[in-house]
């Protein structure tokens, strides 16, 4: 028997394209786990430099995997992020079809967009070289430098007048591999900078920071200008310790430094988990 042949403008169902639920399922967990491993180590990136300018090693810490995932979402306000959403757009935009009049004035302009980026695409992968050349001379801002070779191989990825993408190895999938690399440096560039920055914003303004007070049945050794009071004999938590501020809780209790807190001279004082103390926590003093 012969196979029968589609007739013009039959739709044919292809078993090799047509994704089953499975595969789905499976192509979204995939993705899924990704995008979750790239936020764990974003937040782990970030936490490590925060706690690290405190001089606290993010191990000691305890923090679970979805501690790190929720404080890597400082990063989704970044630059980084805002620009690359954005390029991702434009990226998919079709380049203008040539003799083709197309519905309205505003469709033609953000389609050329498409062909502009993809004519100019190797001149902004240039001009990040040469910034990646000369460094030293950025300064701060040298996530920039892999952002803009990321969005130059970006933008020669827009697709042509009948939609249709650059394919092969050479023209495709290197490219978008080397994108994806130069967008996950820039991420972690940028999450080593604010987690440094937002560290040192407050230290600055520690007092604003959770106010801890100890009673303990022991004196401590705590500096100045850590406030110190005896309650007298007979009580079972005779001592009361005042002015600290709470740097974080961690698995082997509360890290704690004093007001005026010097980052170049001053440790941070850990305050263990013990039936001889007591913690409480109060509100830092806002500015007014």
């Amino acid at each position: 028997m012969e196979d029968r042949q589609p007739t013009p403008g039959e739709k044919t169902s292809n078993r090799f394209t047509e994704a089953s639920p499975t595969t789905v399922a499976k192509t979204l967990i995939a993705q899924a786990s990704f995008v979750a491993a790239l936020l764990f180590y974003l937040g782990a990136l970030y936490t490590s430099q925060y706690y690290g300018y405190f001089h606290l090693s993010l191990f000691a810490l305890g923090l679970g995997f979805a501690d790190l995932v929720m404080r890597s979402t400082v990063v989704l306000r970044t630059p980084v992020m805002a620009v690359f959403v954005v390029v991702l757009i434009v990226a998919g935009l079709p380049r203008r079809p040539t003799g083709s009049p197309l519905p309205d004035r505003f469709a033609r302009s953000w389609s050329a967009v498409g062909d502009t980026l993809a004519r100019f695409h190797l001149v902004v992968v240039a001009a990040g070289l040469v910034l990646l050349i000369n460094f030293r001379r950025v300064g701060p801002y040298i996530w920039v430098i892999p952002l803009v070779i990321a969005i130059g191989l970006l933008m020669g990825q827009t697709r042509d007048a009948q939609g249709n993408r650059p394919q092969g190895l050479r023209r495709r999938t290197l490219p978008a591999l080397a994108a994806g690399l130069c967008l996950f440096w820039s991420l972690s560039l940028v999450t080593v900078q604010l987690g440094v920055r937002d560290a040192e914003r407050d230290a600055r303004r520690i007092t604003e920071r959770t106010g801890v007070l100890i009673l303990s049945g022991k004196r401590l050794s705590l500096p100045s200008p850590t406030r110190e009071e005896d309650l007298g004999a007979g009580l079972r938590h005779r001592y009361r310790y005042s002015n600290l501020r709470l740097v974080v809780e961690g698995r082997d209790g509360y890290y704690v430094v004093p007001v005026h807190w010097d980052h170049t001279t001053d440790p941070v004082y850990v305050i263990p988990h013990s039936e001889d103390a007591w913690v409480g926590l109060a509100p830092g003093v806002r500015p007014a």
